[in-house]
Parts: structure tokens; sequence; C-alpha cells
């Protein structure tokens, strides 16, 4: 699991059967400490998410079978949005 920040929408028309229905989110995975550093990723929602939310994602066979759907086309699933976060930076730095 991965804490990130949802930045955008994304709209298939033509896609994969497995998606149809689905809402496509693009998610900025957050940085916790200068070295980290991901590229966006499309995930679908699953729980109503909107952008400028703090999501909780996860990815591979789990994001797949929290759909049901454990063949489908999807690698990374939206399962939370994220109240708050407390953290203590001197422990990242360790």
């Amino acid at each position: 699991m991965w804490v990130g920040r949802v930045i955008g929408t994304l709209v298939a028309t033509p896609k994969d059967e497995s998606l149809t229905g689905s809402k496509l989110l693009f998610v900025q995975p957050m940085k916790f400490y200068e070295d980290q550093r991901r590229n966006p990723v499309v995930a679908v929602d699953t729980i109503g998410a909107g952008t400028g939310e703090t999501v909780l994602v996860v990815e591979g066979s789990s994001a797949r079978h929290l759909l049901g759907r454990p063949n489908a086309a999807v690698d990374s699933a939206i399962i939370g949005i994220i109240d708050s976060i407390e953290l203590n930076k001197e422990l990242l730095e360790e």
C-alpha cells in the first residue's frame, strides 16, 4: 500500500471490457523524504475519491481481487480516503 494525492481524472471510451463502469483517476504518490519519487499512476476508484484528496492505494493482485474481478486489467486501486497523516520526520531520516 502507498499514499498519494488524486491529481486528475481519466476518461477512456474504448477500453478493456474489464474496466467498463470503473472510474479512473490519476494519483501522484506522496513524497515523504528527499530521494523518494514515483511517477503518477492510473488507479481504479472503488470509494468515490475526488481530485485533491489524499488516498490509500493498493497495487497488483490485491487491486484486482478488491474489485471482485481477479482477471481484470487493473494494477492499482484506491481503497481509502485519508483524513489525516501524522509523521515523525526524525524517524523518516534514519
